[in-house]
Parts: C-alpha cells; structure tokens; sequence
C-alpha cells in the first residue's frame, strides 16, 4: 500500500470512530431530555 492509502485508511477509521461516538453521546443527551421532560410532567401533574 502507499503512503496515501495508508493515510486515508487511518483517516477514514479515525472518522468511523469518532462518529460513533458522536452518536452515542447524541442519544444520551435524547434520553437525559425525555427524563427531565417526564419529570416535569409529573411536577405539573402533581405525581
């Protein structure tokens, strides 16, 4: 492999990585919002 392939190969797992990542922090900031969105409701509902 070349020295251009080899860089794009590292490149494109350094991507995959990191986007991954992204993802799973996205999701958990989804799930903390539902949380306080519910527990907001209940303080409203009187629960």
């Amino acid at each position: 492999m070349s020295i251009f392939s080899n860089k794009l190969s590292l490149l494109a797992a350094l991507f995959l990585m990191f986007g991954a990542t992204a993802c799973n922090t996205i999701e958990g900031m989804g799930e903390d919002a539902e949380a306080a969105g519910d527990a907001a409701e209940d303080a409203t509902d009187g629960e």
